[in-house]
């Protein structure tokens, strides 16, 4: 059955079996869909008269697929609930029609409402998803209703492809869709009716306290937007001005993924929106600024957003980090820690006093095991104290102090100023200069436990770098504890992932020696699907390796340590190499070869 055309329109052909689809025509009727799933096998014949009996207890407006999956049908190969994923999949199946999962991330809205009316969408309960200059894909939910297929085609003079499917999706995404379309259009409107620049209507609105900012259209854009980006689980949001186009993009799982493209107009109103609720300077553009946001997910939680401002050659470009508290505060488990390293990890963070680093590059997850072991640590008994720049996410356990360049306060002044507020425990957000160093060792000297950050490409490195600094040696054995360094790597959707065969135990085992890659061995590899937008991944989590801080080790750090014999005393203390925990994990079937390799140092 071709696709492309309308394959179910004979009128004669309404002589088949009951188990026979391709005689049937018009709207689907949940009896004739029972009917179908008893005769493919899909369900059992006394699943078939239980689901009769249970749907015609009571009439609805639902959509077929949505009032069978309403009853939990039983899968009668495995007993699995039917639900309205498989329902669609069987269905596209069984017209002979692609199955489409609707992607947000991959819908261009302005062309979808540029191609059909919302109006004419929603009667035909219909809804474009991929628009070219030869064909229009179009999702529906009625493989069997066609006599939409040549109007929309005369209309657009364009090829109908048609695809099957949730119903459910079509009408939550038809309304996102049109009303986000209907938004954006409102407020470029909005910006072309008026001669005046946006600084100056903003201006404008401060003085008479209604601020073109809170344009219906420009809120709603917004709003969209955060919601958007909350649900599809984005890390960052970057608005992005170019040439022609305001260019929107969301950080996901590590990689940035374009989202939508408006006019300079809009985007530069959605900024000036955001910078107004985030309590920033609206009106300068010319240097970057901060601020911060607290709004709340679909399910009702609140999240923090952290706001950063940059000047670029075609406007002022925005990012906004967001703080999830589910995904911020972690338990060790959950940030990926093996066994091995997670008992090492809880003792070493029971010490009383002394320092303990964390290293590894910008994005590599530093802060979330930062605030995840604050947070374990930070009982009543005792008075936990950071000095930040900035602060990342506000935490009511932690007492919280962002340092200010502008007003000479900066980490050493924040420290000096913090030891004074008798702290048990003490984190800096990043060690940069011997000033810090300093008191950061000093605050160790005297009894306080410090945790910081450094950027160094491993554990042992920290060393060396706090010798750079300036730091004595002999202080760095009296206070130092142990460094963990780490990195992130995506992590194999578990819906879609398969065996791999093609990387043996041997095979992975070269990337690791001498070590060897013993026990259990079940390697996958990605594939993709709809649940992971056919990445294959799903989610990130960390490697480690924690250097403890020995009476052996302390021997080798001397004025000119050799990196190679603080690696080597690491090791034999207990270390796991990065790469090694990054083999590990593809033993375990959780990432891949590939990933590791990108994001780990080579073992040495």
């Amino acid at each position: 059955m071709n696709p492309r055309t309308t394959p179910h329109h004979a009128p004669n052909a309404g002589h088949a079996s009951p188990g026979n689809s391709a005689g049937h025509v018009g709207p689907l009727e949940w009896r004739k869909l029972v009917q179908w799933l008893q005769h493919d096998g899909v369900i059992s014949e006394e699943e078939a008269t239980r689901t009769i009996g249970r749907c015609s207890m009571a009439e609805s407006a639902q959509h077929s697929l949505v009032r069978l999956a309403s009853v939990s049908m039983r899968r009668a190969a495995d007993n699995k609930a039917l639900d309205i994923e498989l329902l669609t999949q069987w269905l596209a199946k069984r017209s002979g029609l692609d199955y489409l999962r609707i992607d947000p991330l991959k819908v261009d809205v302005g062309k979808i409402a540029d191609s059909m009316g919302a109006a004419y969408a929603e009667r035909h309960k219909i809804l474009p998803v991929t628009v070219t200059p030869s064909e229009i894909t179009i999702a529906t939910a009625e493989p069997f209703v066609t006599d939409w297929v040549a109007e929309v085609e005369r209309q657009s003079r364009r090829t109908v492809r048609r695809v099957i499917a949730s119903p459910q999706e079509i009408h939550r995404y038809t309304a996102e869709f049109y009303a986000l379309a209907k938004s954006v259009r409102s407020a470029a409107k909005a910006g072309s009716n008026n001669g005046a620049s946006f600084e100056q209507l903003v201006e404008l609105g401060r003085t008479n306290k209604q601020l073109d900012a809170n344009d219906q259209g420009v809120v709603q854009v917004v709003d969209w937007l955060w919601q958007y980006a909350f649900d599809q689980r984005a890390s960052d949001i970057h608005l992005e001005p170019r040439r022609e186009q305001g260019v929107i993009r969301f950080r996901i799982d590590g990689v940035l993924h374009p989202v939508y493209q408006m006019p300079m107009g809009v985007l530069n109103a959605m900024c000036a929106r955001i910078k107004l609720l985030g309590r920033m300077d609206v009106i300068e553009r010319r240097r970057p600024q901060d601020g911060r946001i607290k709004t709340r997910n679909p399910r009702g939680d609140e999240v923090e957003m952290r706001i950063s401002t940059l000047p670029t050659a075609f406007g002022e470009k925005m990012v906004m980090r967001i703080f999830d508290p589910d995904n911020a505060v972690k338990d060790l488990d959950a940030l990926g820690f093996s066994s091995h390293d997670a008992t090492r990890w809880e003792a070493l963070v029971k010490r009383p006093h002394g320092i303990i680093l964390v290293t590894g590059p910008t994005g590599s997850g530093k802060t979330t095991t930062l605030y995840s072991t604050l947070k374990r640590v930070a009982t009543e008994e005792v008075n936990v104290s950071t000095v930040e720049d900035p602060i990342e996410m506000i935490e009511p356990s932690f007492n919280q102090t962002q340092v200010q360049p502008q007003l000479d306060f900066g980490f050493p002044q924040g420290l000096r100023a913090l030891m004074r507020q008798d702290p048990d425990i003490i984190m800096v957000g990043e060690i940069r200069d011997l000033e810090t160093a300093e008191m950061a060792v000093q605050a160790a000297l005297t009894g306080h436990l410090v945790f910081s950050t450094l950027h160094t490409n491993d554990a042992p490195s920290a060393v060396t770098r706090m010798l750079e600094l300036g730091i004595p040696a002999y202080l760095i054995n009296a206070t130092l504890l142990g460094v963990l360094a780490q990195r992130l790597v995506r992590t194999l959707c578990v819906k879609c992932r398969v065996r791999d065969d093609d990387t043996p135990r041997e095979k992975l085992g070269e990337f690791v020696k001498p070590w060897q890659i013993n026990g259990g061995y079940k390697p996958y590899k990605p594939v993709g699907c709809v649940d992971c937008r056919m990445t294959g991944f799903m989610g990130r989590m960390g490697l480690y390796e924690l250097l403890e801080v020995t009476e052996a080790f302390k021997a080798r750090v001397t004025k000119e340590p050799v990196i190679d014999s603080l690696r080597k005393q690491a090791i034999a203390d207990g270390m796991r190499p990065l790469r090694l925990a990054g083999a590990l994990r593809v033993a375990e079937g959780l990432t891949v070869v590939e990933e590791v390799l990108i994001s780990t140092p080579p073992m040495e």
